[in-house]
């Protein structure tokens, strides 16, 4: 199964959510809701998951082996990079156009 397509969604600078990915596979299947979180060691991918009883939380999808699981946080990685720096790009070209 290859990752065709990661579209972040949210981009957040404050809080500890930084941003909201969609994630398809093989260009026929999607999984929304992937979060990016700030850790107490860093950056972490939270898959979707649902509340279960009064304070647990279960995936409702996720990679069942460990190689499954760094590929999807390094594509889900690179494409926040990419989209943090097309945002700073974008917003020190409007800073300068409005000089």
């Amino acid at each position: 199964m290859n990752i065709t397509d990661v579209r972040i969604r949210k981009l957040k600078d404050d809080g500890k959510m930084k941003a909201v990915v969609s994630v398809t596979f093989d260009e026929s299947f999607v999984v929304h809701d992937i979060k990016i979180i700030e850790g107490q060691n860093g950056l972490f991918v939270a898959m979707p998951s649902r509340k279960v009883g009064e304070s647990d939380y279960r995936d409702i999808a996720h990679p069942i082996n460990s190689e499954m699981r760094s590929e999807l946080q390094k594509t889900i990685f690179d494409a926040y990079e990419k989209a943090k720096l097309e945002l700073k790009e974008e917003h020190t070209f409007l800073e300068s156009s409005s000089v």
